[in-house]
């Protein structure tokens, strides 16, 4: 078998603009990100077709850049919760620079690599776990043919660890997705070499922010 699994990132949130962490709240697209994703739903149209199954995390940001694609070609979008970003508990919606005032120790032991609970949260070996489950079911229910998955940048980066069979924390080796890019994978089923076809694909102009 082999599914082509196109991974999308949300466009740009308020929170990306205001460098805020997000996590599993959410601050809704701005007018740059509702553009974005228009711009991006055209290009997966014209590369892609339409999809046999379009997966959406159920983060605003992430449902409304897949309905920009779904939308116009009538297709539906399945919620998936387990594709939501990483939770990154009290953290959310404080800046990158108040967190890293109230938190230096924590802050600190991530930056050197170690996988803590952010805020209390979650850790991308959970993230991963999680997501690459999500993705594979759904490309087993595909079967052949094409996923769809609007989602964030912690989630993409872990299916691309995972689908290459990088361990963990082997996330942090590939580079935080931009607004509206896109990741594609090839899914050859449970016991398959799966391929990394692109990474981080600009389909829109690149804005600066953190899921």
């Amino acid at each position: 078998m082999r599914v082509r699994v196109v991974l999308v990132r949300h466009g740009e949130s308020r929170w990306n603009v205001e460098e805020r962490y997000q996590g599993q709240a959410d601050s809704g697209l701005t007018a740059r990100g509702h553009e974005q994703a228009e711009t991006a739903a055209a290009v997966l149209a014209a590369r892609f077709g339409a999809a046999d199954l379009v997966l959406s995390s159920d983060l605003p940001r992430a449902r409304d850049t897949a309905e920009a694609y779904a939308g116009p070609a009538g297709l539906p979008v399945r919620e998936d919760p387990r594709l939501r970003e990483i939770d990154v508990g009290a953290w959310n919606g404080r800046t990158f620079a108040e967190v890293a005032t109230a938190y230096p120790v924590q802050l600190a032991a991530f930056e050197r690599g170690e996988d803590v609970r952010r805020g209390g949260g979650e850790t991308f070996a959970e993230l991963r776990e999680r997501v690459w489950t999500a993705l594979t079911e759904a490309a087993e229910e595909v079967g052949a043919g094409t996923l769809l998955a609007f989602a964030h940048g912690g989630p993409i980066r872990v299916a691309a660890a995972a689908a290459l069979r990088v361990p963990p924390p082997g996330q942090r080796g590939f580079a935080p997705p931009v607004n509206c890019s896109l990741t594609v994978l090839d899914y050859h089923g449970p016991a398959g070499t799966h391929a990394l076809v692109g990474y981080n694909v600009p389909t829109a102009p690149a804005s600066a922010g953190r899921d």
